[in-house]
């Protein structure tokens, strides 16, 4: 019997998986869903040991824990970064890869907008003055409308935050290699960093951007400007973040992704730092997104069995 083992909890519930499986089952796949995460590398290794395809979500998967996959030879991973996991090896093991890029377009954006209007609208200091006897005094914010709203990638997500943000009546600017998308404005890097009022990631965490906004570019941005990052912990340099925020080179910033997963070292940099909304990468995590992505996971599965392997990675 063949073995597809899940190696860590989708965010669905028995329910759902069990008609998504269904198919498979009958045709005499044997399916383990673990619903705790892996301990280490180790324990990771330990459930992939016999199977024959597998499925990761955001948990590193490194060389250690492939090297006791002696049977794999189809990873489908439940997310649409894939830095996490070793390809290089997996290419060298011969194990194809798929990722499931699009599940979390609309959760991603969503938040990108609620980080916004957190900042601008001071809604963690208002929360503390209406539970602590205080008023509105300090707490006047500024509007969306009117802003020049910078997006830094513009594939899907960045393309939706562009769509949110022109209903809220921002002038929507753009850099990405490619002038993709029509709607938007493209604008070079230093130009839209210079210009935008809210400065939004929207890149994959590569070798190429990889502080992708480090100190020298971060100085660029208006005083008066905000920085959000829901898309890939390392593109920007938090440390020279933080630097900018204590010294007030620019107004704030919005945080989901971090340089490692949270929980975050008490010593990490933006802990300490002012105007900042962080979230502990929740970003992709709503109900419909987590529907959304094991709809695509079992898709994957089935097309790569059929000879048709679906968002290849290799």
């Amino acid at each position: 019997m063949k073995e597809i083992v899940i190696a860590q909890p989708l965010g669905i519930s028995k329910e759902t998986l069990d008609p998504l499986s269904a198919s498979l089952v009958k045709e005499g796949y044997h399916i383990t869903p673990y619903d705790t995460l892996p301990k280490d590398q180790e324990d990771l290794g330990n459930r992939l040991e016999k199977a024959d395809l597998a499925v990761i979500a955001n948990y590193p998967l490194k060389k250690e824990a492939l090297d006791k996959a002696k049977s794999l030879k189809y990873l489908c991973v439940a997310f649409t970064g894939v830095d996490h996991v070793d390809i290089d090896y997996c290419r060298e093991k011969g194990i194809a890869v798929s990722n499931c890029a699009g599940y979390s377009t609309e959760s991603v954006a969503e938040l990108t907008i609620g980080m916004v209007l957190a900042l601008y609208r001071k809604l963690a200091d208002g929360d503390k003055a209406a539970r602590n006897g205080g008023t509105n005094a300090t707490l006047r914010g500024i509007e969306i409308k009117g802003r020049t709203f910078g997006i830094i990638g513009t594939g899907a997500i960045g393309s939706r935050v562009a769509e949110l943000a022109k209903a809220f009546g921002a002038h929507v600017i753009g850099y990405n290699r490619s002038h993709k998308n029509k709607d938007i404005e493209y604008r070079d890097l230093d130009t839209l960093l210079k210009t935008a009022d809210i400065v939004s990631i929207h890149l994959p965490l590569t070798p190429e951007t990889r502080h992708f906004l480090d100190a020298k570019k971060l100085s660029l941005m208006k005083k008066s400007a905000i920085l959000i990052n829901t898309a890939r912990g390392g593109i920007i340099d938090n440390k020279a973040l933080a630097d900018c925020l204590t010294k007030g080179t620019i107004a704030g910033a919005g945080i989901d992704v971090f340089d490692g997963e949270p929980p975050l070292p008490e010593d990490y940099p933006l802990l300490k730092a002012p105007n900042l909304v962080l979230t502990p990468h929740v970003g992709f995590d709503t109900e419909e997104a987590m529907e959304r992505r094991a709809v695509i996971v079992f898709d994957n599965l089935e097309s790569y069995l059929a000879g048709n392997q679906k968002n290849t990675i290799c």
